[in-house]
């Protein structure tokens, strides 16, 4: 009777178990994550490091903080602000994180768009994609992320096909992507922007 039970009990945790990782791939089959930023030593979950940088490396004055923000529940976000400044042809500050580890550039082909949740203060912030195709600095592809200014948390799905070329005429190739930014971008403005997770969704 006790080695039936015992039987049973181990049934029962191989099924529980089972379950557990139909769920987990479940959740991992509906998005693909870059990062949720708890590590907040820079970085990503996916591998790869953020950095950040401005207009200044061409010439422009605008001011860029990048750190990481802790909440009221303990986590954190990622945190990109600074005086977005138009001189001398500037315009912009940017996190960045590269998406070509080990020298593979990263399909998201099966992907539908990025997925971000963040808040922020009012002003023009963007997600930037680049591919194989943009060599040029100035050559990227971008997004408005159409959070509200509301300082409410707020989850967007951006769609592939809303990226829009920059000094460039080629479609958008998701199957050879090199790095995804979040930037403040385009207008004089006191930018302040955080976000909790990013990632691709189906």
């Amino acid at each position: 009777m006790l080695t039936n039970l015992l039987h049973q009990t181990a049934r029962l945790a191989c099924l529980l178990l089972a379950f557990g990782m139909l769920s987990v791939m479940a959740q991992s089959e509906e998005t693909l994550l870059l990062d949720d930023f708890q590590s907040g030593d820079g970085q990503s979950v996916f591998g790869t490091r953020w950095s950040g940088f401005s207009d200044r490396v061409m010439g422009g004055l605008s001011d860029l903080n990048l750190g990481y923000q802790r909440l009221a529940d303990d986590s954190l976000s990622l945190r990109l602000s600074g005086e977005v400044r138009l001189e001398n042809n500037g315009g912009f500050i940017q996190a960045r994180l590269p998406l070509d580890k080990n020298g593979t550039r990263l399909d998201v082909s099966e992907w539908t768009g990025v997925r971000v949740t963040a808040r922020a203060q009012p002003g023009a912030y963007y997600i930037h994609l680049r591919t194989r195709a943009t060599w040029l600095p100035w050559q990227y592809y971008g997004a408005k992320i159409p959070v509200s200014g509301a300082q409410e948390w707020m989850t967007m799905d951006i769609p592939f096909s809303e990226f829009k070329g920059e000094s460039t005429r080629r479609s958008l190739d998701v199957s050879s992507l090199k790095s995804i930014g979040i930037v403040a971008y385009g207008e004089a403005f006191t930018a302040d922007i955080e976000v909790i997770e990013l990632a691709f969704y189906r």
